[in-house]
């Protein structure tokens, strides 16, 4: 087995421009239903309401010791297994499976389980785990937890998100096992140690990838109710929940952006204009492109949200991080199908990696899953599917995303100022289109 193009801090498959009458029209039907079909017909918030019909018997088995109790050891032997082969496995990233469990197994994995799920990720997550046994220590039992600093918000989630995103999209060794041992067994000790001290309360606001499975898990059709029951709810209600925290506004623009940036670096004209740097040139050049774009996400997007607070407010009705945050849930559905246009191809090729590497991953010459010398099938989907998935996945996530923010508006702005409040979101929006569209055509 061998990697083949570096992408997304492993190998993936190149796949064919998508045809350009078809993005051209994907992205004409958004624009139409964006605007014509919400600006006639939704005058009034709908998504105010998350109650659903209760679902009493799954949510005695979620809810369940033992449940609980294998989902924990799950999420710890899982940990322990990457770990080891990070740290004593092959270290060529083409016989060691650490790399891609990371990269694709958790990384990609993570939008899936948590959009059919819901907030599955709390429950299994490592660094809660092992953060709560230390706590029962006797030398730890009974101590309080300090408090968080004022205005920390969700900002150290952002922080170490930032640093996954750099290690993968601008680290050219950020695929050999050493790094990602390293990385891994940082961000563990980081988790676990900030966890100890400040409590569970932590993992809400700074572990990087639980609070991006949380922001995923709004859009989830199943959630928690009033009474903390599991329900089945419209995931664009669940969406209209999320905190609106500054930090938050931040986290999704980095996503997105981050997203634009590896599409990008795909493109025939970067990489010829890159492939002749030195390693330390290529680090440069890439974190500077990588800040550039979540630069131009950030900019366009908190600019469109200041703009349309030119029309007025209903009294009460924005929370801390101002018409930003009143409108940043709307990037979640456009964020996702960003990153499901780009990663799809990745996950389903490189994913079966991980499954053949698993079978020996700490190349002792092993097979425990008695599927030695299979290969990747790179036949079982065709390029009309891949580019039918990642036009369809920009576009609906547009549609959802402009839905996102119509239906806030409603909510914010008097009927008669509604259309005019939308003009400057739909034209960000619009543009978050166009641009994806371009990345999935572009080579």
């Amino acid at each position: 087995m061998e990697l083949l193009i570096p992408l997304h801090g492993l190998g993936g498959r190149g796949d064919l421009p998508v045809p350009l009458w078809l993005a051209i029209y994907s992205a004409g039907a958004a624009v139409a239903v964006s605007f014509f079909a919400l600006a006639a017909f939704w005058s009034r918030p709908r998504f105010e309401v998350t109650a659903g019909k209760s679902l009493n018997r799954l949510t005695r088995i979620v809810d369940n010791r033992l449940t609980r109790s294998l989902l924990k050891l799950t999420g710890v032997a899982a940990l322990a297994l990457m770990l080891g082969a990070a740290w004593f496995g092959s270290s060529s990233p083409a016989l060691n499976p650490a790399p891609t469990w990371l990269y694709v197994w958790i990384w990609v994995g993570i939008i899936p389980l948590s959009l059919l799920c819901g907030p599955i990720w709390r429950l299994a997550n490592p660094f809660r785990t092992i953060a709560g046994l230390v706590r029962r220590t006797p030398y730890l039992r009974g101590a309080s937890y300090r408090k968080f600093p004022d205005g920390i918000a969700y900002w150290p989630a952002v922080a170490g998100l930032a640093g996954f995103l750099w290690l993968e999209l601008a680290y050219p060794a950020g695929s050999e096992p050493l790094v990602v041992a390293i990385f891994v067994t940082g961000y563990a000790m980081v988790n676990v140690a900030a966890g100890i001290v400040y409590g569970p309360a932590w993992f809400r606001i700074g572990d990087s990838f639980e609070v991006y499975a949380e922001v995923l898990a709004r859009l989830s059709p199943l959630g928690r109710g009033a009474d903390g029951r599991l329900v089945l709810r419209n995931p664009l209600a669940g969406l209209a929940t999320l905190p609106q925290e500054p930090g938050i506004v931040g986290l999704l623009c980095l996503l997105l952006g981050s997203t634009a940036f590896d599409g990008i670096s795909r493109w025939s004209a970067w990489t010829q204009l890159t492939g002749d740097l030195s390693r330390t040139q290529h680090i440069v050049v890439h974190t500077l492109g990588l800040i550039t774009a979540v630069a131009i996400v950030s900019v366009l997007f908190v600019l469109a949200a200041r703009t349309t607070g030119m029309a007025r407010v209903r009294p009460g009705a924005v929370g801390r991080a101002g018409l930003p945050g009143a409108f940043m849930h709307s990037l979640v559905p456009i964020a996702i199908g960003y990153a499901v246009a780009h990663y799809f191809s990745f996950a389903m090729f490189q994913g079966q990696e991980g499954v053949l590497l698993a079978t020996d991953p700490f190349g002792r010459g092993w097979d425990l899953l008695g599927i030695g010398g299979t290969r990747i099938d790179y036949a079982f989907l065709g390029t009309g599917v891949i580019a039918g998935v990642q036009i369809g996945a920009i576009v609906l996530g547009h549609v959802l995303g402009v839905v996102s923010a119509h239906d806030r508006a409603a909510e914010l702005f008097r009927r008669r100022q509604l259309r005019r409040a939308q003009y400057p979101m739909l034209a960000a929006m619009v543009a978050f289109t166009a641009g994806g569209i371009a990345l999935v055509t572009a080579s």
